[in-house]
């Protein structure tokens, strides 16, 4: 009798080690899950609009929203530009963290799409405003991110303010090196006598 019990309490000792293991791997599958920056209408939208400047804009106002969220203010607003433009949907959801995560993913799309425009074409005329319109945006966000800085505590927050303020900061260089090298799309045009 000894012999099955021993058995028995084998059986029960291994499927609990299976159990427990399983369990491991499930919760780390799912921590291992990256999260979407955007939301699948923000995502829509960005396939909606196929012109450089506009794209852009999905970003500056998709990165908007969190910032909203992550200061308490009212969301911005979202009126459709055409007709058959798909709906910004609701606006996104996660912890400060994860919306400022967000934030520098999309700075970072926003950054890889003006890079990739760039190098098919170096004289679009669409990179210049493009840029300009990140600039400004980025602009913006520093000093969110200055106010930020002195309110978070949270090491996930940290690290998550700092990819954004990078992000912020290699839009700021670009924005800059725009402003004293590349020619201004104005430039070559005739100006009008008042």
């Amino acid at each position: 009798m000894t012999l099955a019990n021993n058995a028995g309490a084998l059986r029960r000792s291994i499927v609990r080690g299976v159990i427990v293991t399983m369990s491991l791997f499930l919760a780390m599958s799912v921590n291992a899950q990256q999260r979407d920056y955007l939301t699948d209408p923000e995502t829509d939208l960005v396939r909606f609009y196929q012109e450089l400047d506009k794209r852009t804009e999905v970003f500056i106002k998709a990165a908007d929203r969190r910032f909203a969220i992550i200061n308490g203010a009212a969301q911005p607003a979202t009126k459709k530009l055409l007709k058959d433009e798909p709906e910004w949907g609701d606006p996104p959801k996660g912890t400060r963290a994860q919306l400022l995560g967000d934030i520098a993913g999309i700075l970072d799309a926003a950054i890889s799409n003006i890079d990739d425009a760039s190098s098919r074409d170096a004289k679009n005329p669409l990179l210049s405003r493009a840029l300009r319109k990140l600039s400004t945006a980025a602009n913006g966000y520093l000093s969110q991110l200055n106010s930020l800085k002195t309110k978070v505590t949270d090491p996930d927050e940290v690290a998550a303010v700092e990819r954004v303020g990078d992000e912020v900061k290699e839009i700021m260089d670009a924005g800059g090196h725009l402003a004293t090298g590349a020619p201004d799309e104005d430039k070559g045009k005739k100006k009008k006598k008042p």
